[in-house]
């Protein structure tokens, strides 16, 4: 899939996280990204020593223009004539006060594609007031389901928010640049990445409205033992995911107590649970690690981050599987 875009020309006129990894996305798929960035570049350039920037840019040519200025201006509008595609994150009406909006791109390009890519789109209540990944976590109704046992809502330590909307941005230009090349037509996509989060709540509304749930598939939820987070002896974690029958009877064979079989639809905080706890508790990390790779019952060690690297699975996948 590395050409399936080759020959489409994206301007990547973005800032920071969800924008940039939208354009590189598509760079991924062959197209010819130029990132445009104002003369003292892109502000996450200055995050982490440019890590940022380096993570959620590759594949793109940069160029720097000024887009405040007459010469600038003039330059982007002779970018956009040999583009397909425009993807920007500005706050609304900041590209319109600099001649650079959709309906003054139209007259140059008919059929370009346009994508504006923010908090909460281009219009509402919110539209004009600066936020971040956690602000969209947390009106989407996502922040509520990463809870601990006490329901506070847990911390994040990455912007889930900003990736999904990328993932939506690049999904929604492929599909505007299909259209565009099957009737000729330019698109504006207006996308917000409040709304972005807000897709993956599907279960969660169905299952309230039909009374049954307010925390989306009870099964799932944080309930059953069959269904849990464990720590380990070492103070680590690993995960046992035995929703069907047979995955549950599997981890009980492995366990070697077959009297655990009928209690997999049994509660967190249970006599049962505890017993489960102390098992899990009886072997390190590693031991569990080891076991996950060859035990047919949905088991899986928690991962820190640079950890899959060395992980079997992501190894024979290749570098790429690792990456994305």
């Amino acid at each position: 899939m590395k050409d399936a875009l080759k020959g489409v020309r994206v301007l990547d006129v973005t800032y920071y996280v969800p924008g940039p990894y939208a354009g590189m996305r598509l760079a991924e798929l062959g197209a010819d990204v130029i990132k445009i960035e104002p003369p003292g570049g892109d502000p996450a350039r200055s995050m982490g020593g440019g890590l940022v920037h380096k993570a959620n840019n590759q594949g793109k040519k940069i160029i720097n223009i000024d887009l405040k200025t007459e010469v600038g201006h003039a330059e982007m509008i002779e970018q956009v004539k040999g583009a397909d595609v425009l993807l920007e994150t500005f706050r609304p009406g900041v590209m319109r006060k600099l001649g650079l909006d959709y309906a003054s791109l139209k007259k140059v390009k008919p059929d370009l594609v346009y994508c504006s890519l923010s908090g909460y789109g281009q219009e509402g209540p919110l539209a004009m007031l600066g936020s971040h990944d956690l602000n969209y976590l947390a009106l989407s109704g996502a922040l509520d389901q990463m809870a601990d046992s006490n329901g506070r809502p847990v911390h994040p330590a990455n912007t889930f928010a900003d990736y999904t909307g990328g993932l939506l941005a690049a999904e929604q230009i492929i599909a505007a640049l299909l259209k565009k090349f099957r009737t000729g037509e330019g698109e504006h996509l207006d996308i917000a990445l409040a709304e972005a989060m807000a897709e993956f709540q599907g279960n969660h509304d169905i299952y309230h409205e039909a009374g049954v749930s307010d925390s989306g598939i009870p099964e799932i939820g944080g309930t059953r033992i069959s269904y849990a987070i464990y720590e380990t002896k070492d103070g680590r974690y690993v995960t046992l995911g035995a929703l069907e029958e047979k995955f549950w009877h599997n981890f009980c064979l492995l366990a070697g107590k077959p009297h655990w079989q009928s209690w997999s639809a049994k509660r967190q905080g249970s006599p049962e649970h505890r017993e489960v706890a102390v098992f899990m508790k009886g072997k390190t990390w590693r031991e569990w690690y080891e076991l996950s790779l060859s035990a047919d019952c949905c088991l899986a060690p928690v991962l820190k981050a640079h950890e899959r690297f060395g992980h079997p699975q992501f190894i024979a996948r290749g570098k790429k599987a690792a990456c994305r």
